[in-house]
């Protein structure tokens, strides 16, 4: 089934293009912060730094869905690559003419991260114009794969990169991939319609309204928003903050351990990615709630049972719903959303990750002050898997009450 569909060329580039392009994000997201340190050596300007490279998420991402689904797409990847590279050049060669100073890298970095608000909609939209319903589970299953696999070997390349060539050539090799990827973009051929209306500023803001509106009357799709939002705010601190402080106050060796299972997880993910096309052609909002339920049992599990082995196999279970809620969710946009609306549903998408990301981190923060880490996971954990169970059980009885008014009939 992967091979028949890896032979296609057209799902072949965009996949290696994307992943491609996934590796130069986050080689750079690491460099500008390894870079800014070095520069400044200031934790202070270092967290500026990565504050840069999320506040365009919320300040363009719904901007860029627009403009995904204003434009021949294809020719917006290639292009959005190509600008790219000289951006991350001109780091590399500032640097060696000793000019490189904090305030040029923190421009470069918003840049960078603002073009992706526009890259990342646009590449998702692309998908279901090269693929029909059947597999389309199965191409979102080898992209989710390749997009984790880029962030478990991404590590073992930066350590390279540092110990061989220091981190300034972080950029040059950024550089390389995103070039790459423009390459890989001119071989997918898709067939894109051209966008009829008026494109003006006043049109953004009607663009997104109009989806907005659109994404309110459609229930699926509101649910799944709001669904989306709660289980990401429930899960973002406890898992990426908390799962840290917790094994620091169980073991000596906390960092190591967090690291471990961050690799655990990563390897446990890919191996769902690819079993899940087998399992389910086809996926409905249960089967994110399906996913959400054993996301939520794994937080919850390692916040009753809260010792180190069983940090491990929480993680493995949080690592088998999360790209199983993943992969629902956006089958679901591409399957429900219209081809002219794709990149506006998923910029809307990202804005409410990170901006459930952003609360999530704020407000756990704010409450571990006075809350113990493991009264929060376990908090955390029922939370999702009631809302999930309850769903779940809703549309099971209203799935029985159908069948058998019609048995009756």
């Amino acid at each position: 089934m992967y091979r028949e569909l890896f032979t296609n060329s057209t799902i072949r580039y965009y996949l290696i293009g994307g992943g491609i392009s996934k590796l130069g994000d986050v080689l750079s997201a690491m460099a500008f912060l390894f870079l800014a340190y070095e520069l400044t050596g200031s934790k202070t300007l270092t967290t500026g730094m990565a504050i840069a490279e999320t506040v365009p998420y919320l300040l363009f991402g719904l901007l860029g869905g627009v403009v995904a689904d204003w434009v021949k797409k294809k020719r917006l990847l290639i292009l959005l690559d190509l600008i790219r590279v000289p951006l991350v050049a001109s780091i590399v060669i500032f640097y060696y003419a000793n000019q490189l100073g904090f305030v040029h890298l923190l421009i470069v970095s918003f840049l960078i991260q603002t073009i992706g608000c526009f890259f990342n909609p646009t590449h998702r939209a692309v998908l279901p114009l090269i693929t029909n319903e059947d597999n389309r589970t199965v191409v979102n299953s080898l992209n989710d794969t390749l997009q984790r696999g880029v962030t478990v070997v991404s590590p073992f390349i930066s350590v390279w990169l540092l110990t061989s060539y220091g981190a300034i050539h972080f950029f040059t090799v950024d550089a390389l991939t995103y070039m790459i990827s423009a390459l890989c973009f001119l071989k997918v051929h898709v067939k894109d319609s051209k966008y009829a209306g008026k494109r003006s500023f006043t049109a953004v803001w009607l663009s997104i309204v109009s989806f907005s509106k659109w994404a309110s009357e459609n229930i699926t799709i509101r649910n799944l928003f709001l669904f989306t939002f709660y289980m990401v705010f429930l899960n973002t601190w406890v898992w990426e903050v908390g799962l840290l402080l917790a094994l620091s106050e169980i073991t000596t060796k906390s960092e190591e351990m967090y690291s471990f299972i961050q690799g655990l997880f990563g390897a446990v993910v890919i191996g769902t990615n690819l079993v899940i096309p087998l399992v389910m052609k086809r996926m409905n909002l249960s089967s994110y709630m399906i996913g959400s339920f054993i996301w939520g049992g794994g937080v919850l599990y390692y916040g009753l049972w809260y010792e180190l082995e069983h940090f491990f196999i929480g993680a493995v279970f949080v690592a088998i719903g999360i790209p199983i809620a993943g992969l629902a969710r956006v089958y679901l946009l591409q399957t429900i959303v219209p081809n002219d609306q794709l990149g506006r549903g998923f910029s809307t998408n990202a804005v409410l990750l990170y901006l459930a990301n952003t609360l999530s981190l704020a407000l756990f923060g704010l409450l571990s002050s006075f809350i113990t880490i493991q009264t929060l996971m376990i908090v955390s954990g029922i939370s999702m898997t009631t809302v999930s169970a309850g769903y779940l059980v809703m549309m099971n009885t209203n799935l029985r009450r159908r069948l058998t008014v019609q048995f009756f009939k």
